[in-house]
């Protein structure tokens, strides 16, 4: 019988970084809100990276915004090496447990939308928290480096080179 084996190697010196949809464009949030593109582009850098919202407990910075044609996109790092509390939500992240992103910004100019909620076109962000459930329900942290992920990997390839076997 032939044996197939894949090696795979965790990095254990993740530097937290992470990436994220902070803001989808065309879709309302959870109270009708629409953010249009351009709205973000004053967004100063680097931005705070918060947890929950709470102005007291920040774990990192976003050091990269860009208003992609889905939305804005954010690129960043938990502060895991200088942070204890950033190492817990790194652990968080990874787990799934916590996977959305909220923005905290104040309003420039806005509309009342037909139905409810605004049609915001100019903002000052603030800052952009990690949340278990975010106001706009696309809003997500969409990479992370993790074990679990590279794990998961591994059994596919585990699984797809038994189907090869047979």
């Amino acid at each position: 019988m032939d044996r197939l084996y894949f090696e795979t190697k965790l990095i254990s010196d993740d530097d937290g970084a992470i990436e994220g949809l902070a803001w989808p464009f065309g879709t309302p949030d959870r109270v009708g809100d629409v953010i249009e593109k351009g709205a973000f582009a004053g967004a100063s850098l680097p931005l705070p990276m918060l947890f929950g919202h709470d102005l007291n407990d920040p774990v990192g910075t976003w050091d990269a915004a860009e208003e992609a044609p889905d939305g804005l996109r954010l690129k960043g790092r938990l502060l895991v090496g200088e942070v204890a509390r950033a190492r817990e939500v790194r652990a968080l992240v990874r787990s799934g447990a916590v996977r959305g992103l909220s923005v905290g910004f104040r309003t420039r100019k806005a509309a009342n939308r037909k139905g409810g909620g605004r049609t915001i076109t100019d903002l000052e962000l603030l800052e952009v928290s990690l949340v278990t459930i975010p106001m706009h329900p696309g809003a997500q942290v969409t990479s992370a480096k993790s074990a679990i992920r590279a794990l998961a990997l591994a059994a596919s390839l585990n699984r797809a080179a038994a189907q090869l076997r047979r």
